[in-house]
């Protein structure tokens, strides 16, 4: 097996802002570059996306001073990929979306040399998918009105806050939107002594979930929220692999898992399971990625309740192309591996 990669830039069609510093967007919120991994064996190509986050202190050029150490441990055998992943894990731990970019890459050339998709090999009905929700960046309240109308086809709405006028945000998005299903992302944005006030202020506009309402490992504050809040509280940043799940059982009611921080397809299967017999909800996201990297994860999603898979739908350029949207469910495709092809 051959090792390369090579770097590409995207765009958002509108600056995507967050609460907290360490978003992987750059250029005033609308560029993303991501680093694309290449595996050759016996002349097919499987392809897999990196999209690192500075807030696991990971950046394009940690990713790659650590895929040029893995050639080595690759090994000869295309099909142990779990094997692989745990190998490269034993060494690259704080490179997860290096290792992500790597298990996307084999899982696409397990496909193609099988000549079938990956949610058809490990046994997964696409048809069972719930629809995503589509994200709304923090913004000039302004822009409220276009961002929702541009959103018409989705029935879920996941709104942005962290902010002093999360109130007036959400006051206007239900006037924009009555009917759906809104979802907030604090991402750590709330401060742990006023987490339940805050968390009291927003229920009154019937939210689906909470994600990630406070910085990392705030478990007292957490735990004690919980009992009285009537929405359900989803960990992103909390839940970044396997090894996080179990201490978040009765601190939160679910877990977002993304291939990007996981460390890929076999590292978030493990997370579902643990999750799973946790009784824990869980929800599959993704990065500001193009459609080879929200396809690796759409390739799983049959097998979790809440499904956050719109990065590709941020973009004003994709790249690739492959993925299916059909009445705001996001699919994999017939194409065998990870189903995409490059335009």
């Amino acid at each position: 097996m051959k090792l390369t990669w090579r770097r590409i830039t995207a765009h958002t069609k509108h600056a995507f802002k967050i609460a907290r510093s360490g978003s992987s967007v750059s250029d005033g919120g609308k560029a993303i570059e991501r680093t694309i991994v290449s595996i050759e064996h016996d002349g097919i190509i499987g392809l897999g996306e990196a999209a690192p986050t500075p807030f696991y202190k990971q950046t394009l050029e940690s990713v790659e001073t650590a895929l040029a150490k893995m050639q080595p441990l690759l090994g000869e055998n295309p099909d142990d990929i779990e094997g692989i992943v745990a190998r490269l894990l034993q060494t690259f731990d704080g490179d997860r979306a290096a290792v992500s970019a790597v298990d996307l890459a084999l899982h696409d050339l397990w496909g193609k040399r099988a000549k079938k998709p990956i949610w058809q090999l490990y046994g997964y009905d696409r048809a069972t998918i719930q629809p995503t929700s589509m994200t709304i960046g923090i913004d000039d309240i302004a822009l409220l009105p276009q961002k929702v109308s541009e959103a018409d086809g989705f029935d879920i709405l996941k709104i942005k806050v962290g902010m002093p006028n999360d109130v007036e945000t959400l006051t206007e998005l239900r006037k924009l939107a009555p009917d759906k299903k809104i979802r907030v992302d604090a991402n750590c944005g709330w401060e742990p002594s006023s987490l339940s006030e805050r968390i009291a202020q927003v229920s009154q506009f019937d939210l689906e979930l909470i994600e990630q309402p406070t910085t990392t490992h705030q478990f007292d504050a957490l735990r004690d929220a919980r009992k009285s809040s009537p929405v359900p509280l989803v960990a992103d940043e909390d839940s970044a692999k396997p090894s996080d799940v179990e201490a978040l059982a009765g601190v939160y009611d679910g877990i977002n898992i993304k291939l990007s921080k996981c460390g890929g397809i076999c590292e978030a299967r493990k997370m579902i399971a643990l999750a799973r017999r946790l009784d824990m909800k869980i929800m599959l996201g993704c990065m500001v990625e193009t459609s080879l990297g929200v396809s690796a994860a759409a390739q799983i999603a049959s097998e979790v309740d809440y499904v956050d898979l719109d990065g590709h739908l941020l973009l004003a350029d994709d790249p690739f192309t492959g993925l299916i949207l059909e009445g705001g469910v996001v699919r994999p495709g017939d194409q065998p591996g990870l189903g995409v092809t490059e335009i």
